[in-house]
């Protein structure tokens, strides 16, 4: 936050230093030979005169006034503090020139005191209207400066509220996940000891998937499907082959990518709401395919009729939220009920940043 402050002051200061000397410079050039010698000179400080109280006057007008009232719409109170201050800064500038810069190279009968704060037509004409004119350039620019900063910020932050998301997303499948597995080898424990390390070696392959690979932005989709044959044989091993059918069609043509656990989420659900609730015969029928213009993944697993939680739980509201994310409506995700068959579908780019 203070580099951020840091930044903004530096190009406030590189951006005034440009824009006065550049005004100051062409306000010159502009009277270049219309005068001799000693009276281009007098045009000189009568316009350094003015210039200053033309920095004074914007940087008033829009650091101060702007930016206490006009923004927060206070505009009553802006335009009686607008008239006020041109009014005391034109008295200033007025009063600087007669009674310093004019007595360095002219002798003549000062204008009084009275007179510089009353003759007001003489002011607008010759004071506030060179100020107003120097401020609307500087602040028309401070205006799109600003509309420019406020718009990278605003998408910077949707940027980070975004991977905060994501992460959050993570975090919620993760532990969803692992809860599942951990009850997986419990049970494992119990009754099939000697088949214990073959669990521990599945779990530690998918552990390393996801706390590695599953912090990328992009896995292959051949990465994800090892990892979803690794939690088949780890799921598997708490059936009887009679109480779990599984079918596989996998045709991977190409090295797409895909966002990581998206395809072992589904298939995670799909034990869940098949094999975990039915005490009949499951099955489950998982199809991948790649090209060069798309991947597709879809998953179908048989249910209990009545059961109706499939589309509640956490993991395909997650997928769901994701895809928008990585894909917005380039991604297509579709849930199907028919005759005790639930079925998802992912189709998804090959290429996408």
């Amino acid at each position: 936050m203070k580099n951020g402050v840091n930044r903004q002051f530096r190009q406030n200061i590189y951006f005034q230093l440009f824009f006065w000397t550049a005004l100051f410079l062409f306000g010159t050039a502009r009277n270049y030979g219309e005068y001799d010698g000693g009276a281009f000179k007098e045009v000189i400080i009568y316009n350094f005169c003015h210039w200053i109280f033309q920095i004074m006057g914007a940087n008033c007008i829009y650091f101060f006034l702007i930016r206490n009232f006009f923004d927060r719409k206070r505009y009553f109170e802006f335009s009686v503090y607008l008239i006020i201050s041109l009014y005391c800064i034109s008295v200033l500038n007025r009063f600087f020139i007669v009674y310093i810069a004019e007595p360095l190279f002219i002798n003549e009968t000062k204008d009084s005191i009275f007179n510089i704060l009353t003759d007001i037509g003489y002011l607008l004409v010759h004071y506030t209207f060179p100020i107003i004119s120097g401020a609307f350039i500087f602040i028309a620019i401070c205006f799109f400066i600003r509309y420019r900063d406020e718009k990278e910020w605003a998408t910077e932050l949707q940027k980070e509220k975004t991977e905060l998301e994501l992460k959050s997303l993570k975090s919620q499948l993760n532990p969803h996940f692992l809860f599942n597995t951990l009850n997986n080898m419990y049970s494992l424990s119990l009754t099939s000891s000697e088949k214990t390390s073959q669990s521990i070696r599945q779990l530690s392959d998918i552990l390393d998937f996801i706390l590695y690979k599953g912090q990328k932005k992009w896995v292959s989709v051949s990465d994800e499907m090892d990892i979803i044959e690794d939690y088949i044989a780890l799921e598997s091993l708490r059936y009887r082959p009679e109480r779990l059918k599984i079918s596989r069609k996998i045709l991977l043509n190409s090295s797409n990518t895909i966002p990581p656990l998206i395809y072992l989420t589904l298939v995670e659900n799909a034990f869940k709401h098949g094999a975990g609730k039915s005490i009949e015969q499951t099955e489950i029928k998982i199809e991948a395919e790649t090209n060069d213009q798309q991947s597709v993944f879809k998953i179908e697993n048989t249910y209990t009729t009545g059961q109706t939680d499939h589309e509640t739980g956490i993991g395909l509201a997650n997928i769901r939220k994701q895809l928008q994310h990585y894909y917005h409506d380039k991604g297509i995700f579709t849930i199907s009920r028919e005759k005790n068959i639930f079925t998802v579908e992912i189709i998804t780019p090959s290429q996408y940043d």
